[in-house]
C-alpha cells in the first residue's frame, strides 16, 4: 500500500478534478447540440404509460389520458435553462465511465498491489449499475408515476405543466436511482474495507428499510408517499443485493486464506 503526503493526494484529487470536468464540457457541448432531441425523449412519460399484462408482451407503452398535453414555459429563460439542464445531466451520465475511472485512479494508491486489478471490474460494474439506474426510472418509474400524478383526482382539473418544473422533476429523478443503484456497490466496497458484514447487513435489514423510505422522502421531488414508495423499493431490493454480493466476498476470501494455509 503506497503512503504520500497530504499535499499529494490533494494535487492527485485536484487532477482527477479537472480531468473529469474537462471530459463533462466536451460532452456537455455535444448534449446541448442535440438538446432538443434528448427533451422530446425526455416528454416521453408524458403521453404514454406502462401496461402490465399476464401475457406476452407483458409489459407494454399505450397512450396516456393526457396525450395532447403540453408544456408550457412561465418565464423568459425558463425555456433556455431547460436545455442547459438536460445538457447537463446528459453529459454527466455520458461521461459516467471516465468519471468512475477516476475516482478509481484516486483511490488505487491506497490500495494493494492485488486489489488493483479489479480496476476494470470496478468500472464497468459501477457504470452499468449507474446507466441501468437511469434507464429503469426513465422506462419504468416516470412513465407509471406522470400517468398516476397527472390522473389522480383530476377529473375537474386541467393540467398545464412548466418545462422547467417538469424537466426538473424527471431529471432529479433520473439521477436520484441513477446513485441508488450504485447500493449494491457500496456494501461491497464497505465489506472489503472491513466496516461491516454481511450478517451485520442482514441483521439491522428492519433499519436499512426505515432508511429507505427516508432516503426516499429526501431524495424524491415530490412529497407523495406514491413516488417515495417507486423509489423505496429499489433501494430495499439492492440492499438485498449488496448483502448477496458481500456473502460471495466473504466466501472468496475464507477460499483463499484456506488455500493460502494449505500452501504453506
Amino acid at each position: 500500500m503506497d503512503k504520500a503526503p497530504l499535499t499529494e493526494h490533494l494535487v492527485e484529487a485536484r487532477n482527477r478534478i479537472v480531468v473529469s470536468l474537462v471530459v463533462v464540457l466536451i460532452a456537455f457541448a455535444g448534449s446541448f447540440y442535440f438538446s432538443e432531441h434528448i427533451f422530446r425523449l425526455l416528454t416521453a412519460p408524458l403521453h404514454f404509460t406502462l401496461k402490465f399484462s399476464l401475457e406476452s408482451p407483458y409489459l407494454s407503452y399505450i397512450a396516456g389520458k393526457n396525450p395532447d398535453l403540453n408544456l408550457v414555459f412561465l418565464a423568459p429563460a425558463e425555456a433556455l435553462w431547460m436545455h442547459i439542464k438536460i445538457s447537463f445531466i446528459s453529459a454527466f451520465i455520458i461521461s459516467s465511465p471516465i468519471l468512475f475511472f477516476e475516482i478509481w485512479k484516486f483511490i488505487s494508491p491506497g490500495l494493494l498491489e492485488k486489489e488493483k486489478k479489479y480496476a476494470l471490474p470496478f468500472v464497468f460494474t459501477t457504470t452499468s449499475l449507474f446507466l441501468i439506474g437511469t434507464f429503469f426510472c426513465f422506462a419504468i418509474v416516470l412513465p407509471f408515476a406522470m400517468n398516476f400524478l397527472l390522473t389522480y383526482k383530476t377529473e375537474n382539473l386541467q393540467p398545464m405543466i412548466s418545462v422547467g418544473k417538469y424537466m426538473d422533476f424527471c431529471l432529479k429523478f433520473i439521477i436520484a436511482f441513477g446513485a441508488i443503484f450504485e447500493l449494491p456497490v457500496v456494501s461491497v466496497f464497505l465489506t472489503k474495507m472491513g466496516i461491516v458484514t454481511p450478517d451485520f447487513l442482514a441483521k439491522n435489514r428492519k433499519y436499512a428499510v426505515l432508511i429507505a423510505f427516508v432516503a426516499a422522502a429526501l431524495l424524491t421531488p415530490t412529497p407523495d408517499a406514491f413516488n417515495q414508495t417507486l423509489m423505496a423499493v429499489p433501494i430495499i431490493i439492492l440492499y438485498e443485493a449488496g448483502i448477496w454480493a458481500s456473502r460471495i466476498l466473504n466466501r472468496k476470501k475464507r477460499t483463499e486464506k484456506e488455500k493460502s494455509k494449505e500452501g504453506e
